[in-house]
């Protein structure tokens, strides 16, 4: 698909010119003639590129910069002038222009600025789907009262510098509660650098957390830095600060007390400005009461406590869980969503979700690849998520248990005849009519295998 190239100078000539080159050279070109007229053809064409004139009468080319910049910052705009100077170049440059060109141009040089400014404006906008993909891969979701009051704390702490520790069981997103904070903070713009506490072997635990100096040890071919010194006036994120071990959680305490540390093998002292966001998925007071974790560690991280609710505090939240999973899953695999109706939400808000969201994730992603339909009945939902589903394979794996080929039948019978009840919604004359029997036959045997309707 060809780019489209808004020409804007108040001399006709000039427009006719670019327009015959940029066109032979495989550009949509509009043209404009004022500032105004420009700022109209941008909101009609959106453009990929605009070349604008500095030097014309009414609005300047200036001032119609400033006010696309305003509009469209990421719009790439190449300034032209026949007598311009260094004092005008910077000035364009400081407002946003990608480049300046002085009349008569040179098509060799044009062609060149149109080029890198397009390769320019297309890694911006990369890197602005990846900001956004960044930031929705933690979005929180939900809606409850309980995630309510969770953002709200987020909201009220994330501006200031305080200390935070974060619990939850695993798979709640205690992940995303930390980077929401350190996204809403002052610190945003320095990095959040994580740091898993239970994978981090005791004898690298200084090494990775201070870094060390070249030939510090055995493999230490450069210098490198730890995570306190990648995180300086960031935030640094300790996970599963529960499971460090003792040894680590006493160099750990040294440096969040201090804010200065030395790296291995090195004897200067580097301070550092760094927030700490821990998280764990056990009651560090019980750790404490058992000798696992330090008091004081405890203390000193324990500023701010947030816990992040388990899934079954909050099942309401689960039908825009699902649509979120759907569409984020939809995008990164390329392949059409799945509609989840209400009975099937509502089977999977009876579920009591022991590994919580990553939990209901990992469900929703089997779902989409291995059902062929495009809409996901109760059906499709498989034990444990599904109660009646659990319940007859129970009945089913009975039927090896049993000691003699007559129960094996009857335990068969039973689990057929009530997964067939469940899936004609206990309508007897359905499932009778469905398994072949008379109806009268159906209640026999529903009586006699105590199932109810």
């Amino acid at each position: 698909m060809s780019k489209t190239i808004l020409v804007v100078d108040d001399e006709t000539s000039i427009l006719q010119s670019l327009e015959g080159i940029l066109s032979d050279e495989g550009f949509e070109v509009a043209t404009a003639e004022s500032g105004l007229e420009a700022l109209k053809k941008v909101e009609e064409t959106m453009p990929d590129l605009i070349l604008l004139d500095i030097w014309m009468s009414g609005m300047d080319g200036i001032e119609t910069l400033e006010k696309i910049k305003d509009l469209y910052p990421r719009l790439q705009v190449i300034m032209m002038s026949g007598h311009g100077n260094i004092e005008t170049a910077v000035k364009a440059t400081k407002v946003g222009a990608y480049d300046y060109i002085e009349k008569p141009l040179s098509l060799e040089k044009l062609l060149l600025s149109i080029n890198n400014a397009l390769a320019h404006s297309r890694l911006t906008e990369e890197v602005h789907f990846l900001k956004e993909k960044e930031m929705k891969k933690y979005n929180i979701v939900g809606k409850s009262k309980a995630m309510a009051d969770l953002k709200e704390q987020i909201r009220i702490v994330a501006p200031t510098n305080a200390w935070i520790l974060i619990s939850g069981e695993n798979g709640t997103g205690k992940e995303l509660v930390a980077h929401a904070i350190h996204r809403l903070s002052h610190r945003s713009g320095n990095p959040m650098i994580e740091v898993n506490c239970a994978a981090i072997p005791e004898d690298l635990i200084e090494s990775e957390l201070f870094g060390h100096e070249k030939g510090a040890f055995t493999g230490a071919a450069t210098m490198r830095k730890g995570k306190f010194d990648s995180a300086h006036e960031g935030t640094i994120f300790l996970d599963e600060i529960g499971d460090m071990s003792l040894k680590a959680q006493s160099k750990t305490l040294r440096i969040l007390q201090e804010q200065k540390f030395e790296r291995v093998g090195g004897t200067k002292t580097i301070e550092v400005d760094v927030r700490v966001i821990a998280a764990t998925n056990k009651d560090l007071e019980t750790e404490i009461e058992k000798g696992t974790f330090r008091e004081d560690l405890y203390f000193r991280l324990n500023v701010i406590p947030m816990r992040v609710p388990s899934l079954r505090e909050r099942t309401e939240d689960i039908p825009s869980l699902v649509q979120e999973f759907v569409s984020e899953f939809s995008l990164i695999a390329k392949v059409e969503p799945k509609t989840f109706p209400s009975e099937t939400l509502d089977l999977l808000q009876q579920y009591e979700w022991p590994g919580n969201v990553r939990e209901l994730k990992n469900l929703i992603e089997r779902l989409m690849i291995m059902t062929q339909s495009d809409v996901i009945t109760t059906k499709d939902i498989p034990a444990p998520f599904n109660q009646k589903a659990r319940s007859t394979r129970s009945g089913i794996e009975t039927v090896f248990t049993s000691d003699s080929l007559k129960e094996a039948k009857g335990e068969f019978e039973k689990a057929f005849i009530e997964e067939k009840l469940n899936e004609y919604n206990g309508n007897i004359s359905q499932t009778a009519e469905a398994i072949g029997i008379e109806r009268s036959n159906l209640h026999k045997k529903i009586k006699q295998y105590n199932l109810g309707r």
